[in-house]
Parts: C-alpha cells; structure tokens; sequence
C-alpha cells in the first residue's frame, strides 16, 4: 500500500503531468512558426521523455496531422495529373 502511495506521489510531483500555461502555450506556438525549427522541435517534443505530456501527445498529433495532410495533397496531384 505505501508503495501506491509513494508512486501517486512521485506522480503528482512530477512536473511533466502539471497543465501548460497560456505562457508556455504561447511559446511552443511562436517556436513552431519558424520554418524548419518547428520540425525540429516537433521531433523533440515528440519523442523526448522529458517533456509536458500535454506538449508531447500535441507534437504528436501534429505529426500525425502533417502526414495526414501530405497524403492528401498527394493524392490530389496524382488525380489532377491524370485528368490532364
């Protein structure tokens, strides 16, 4: 039972389950306005451990977002290039 107890704890403490600020919101939005550095930091968000979570599922769901997008558009060339 302690040991429950100890890891809700640890859970609680750990700064990467706390919520985002509007603050923090603001930045990770400005950084990923700037060409080629937000895939970069996409990337690290992503993948990194030592992240929000908040930041890192939403890093996710960019990516995810992107390949949805890039599909698309790819698709919508190849049918556009044999209509012509």
């Amino acid at each position: 039972m302690n040991n429950e107890i100890n890891r809700q704890k640890e859970f609680q403490r750990d700064s990467r389950n706390e919520p985002m600020s509007v603050k923090d919101w603001l930045i990770t939005y400005l950084i990923t306005v700037i060409p080629i550095v937000n895939i970069v930091m996409l990337i690290t968000w992503a993948v990194s451990d030592k992240t929000n979570v908040n930041k890192r599922n939403w890093a996710r769901a960019g990516f995810l977002m992107m390949g949805i997008m890039i599909a698309f558009a790819v698709v919508i060339n190849i049918i556009a290039l044999l209509i012509k």
